[in-house]
């Protein structure tokens, strides 16, 4: 009898054992998937995965864009603000208002692209003088010379108006051609998108200038 009482007492303890065998690998096995989830998901879903995501889809195209649009929108902005107490028409001055507020956010965007790249954003070269601004971005289309800007600082009245909108049309021409060669070469989503803005944007401007200088 007591032989027996042994014999199902193992039975029972044998049986608890596999029992709790089995449990611990059910949990070790949901602790195990639940751990390639979660780094999955970390690693998948983190706001510097996503950021070294978007930011590692550029190209050179796209770096250059960059650095040359911000110059180009700098000397754009040198031009508006000279408008201020210098043009006569309140056309003139509007558009000046215009494309200083759409291209100051513009730079602002651009510089954050480069900073996230590892990249250097241009130095601002406009307190330096109109001639070392000139001479450090002078390889891009529709850029004015240093002269130019003096020219235009120095007229006012109907004489700033007409020189305003010639300079700016060329200029405008300039970062069209940038944008469309982004377009063309670039694989950042957010600069085409940006340089499809502009070409948008500047062709409109284009034509409403040459409507006010009495060129169309």
């Amino acid at each position: 009898m007591t032989a027996h009482r042994r014999l199902i007492r193992r039975a029972a303890l044998a049986a608890t054992a596999g029992a709790a065998a089995l449990t611990l690998a059910a949990c070790g096995g949901d602790s195990d998937s639940g751990g390639h989830d979660m780094g999955s998901m970390n690693s998948d879903s983190s706001p510097s995965a996503s950021a070294s995501a978007k930011a590692g889809g550029h190209n050179d195209a796209d770096v250059d864009f960059a650095k040359e649009m911000i110059q180009h929108h700098r000397q754009a902005v040198d031009m508006a603000e000279l408008a201020d107490g210098r043009a006569s028409s309140q056309k003139v001055e509007d558009l000046a208002k215009k494309i200083k507020g759409a291209q100051d956010p513009e730079i602002k965007t651009m510089s954050g692209w480069l900073t996230s790249w590892g990249e250097q954003v241009p130095e601002d070269m406009s307190d330096a003088g109109h001639d070392m601004g000139h001479d450090m971005s002078s390889s891009m289309p529709g850029m004015m010379s240093g002269e130019d800007m003096d020219k235009l600082e120095k007229a006012s009245g109907a004489e700033f108006d007409k020189m305003f909108l010639e300079m700016m049309v060329e200029h405008h021409e300039g970062a069209v051609e940038m944008a469309k060669t982004e377009k063309a070469d670039g694989t950042y989503g957010p600069a085409t998108k940006l340089a499809d803005d502009v070409i948008t944007a500047q062709t409109a401007e284009i034509q409403q200038m040459n409507k006010m200088v009495g060129k169309s």
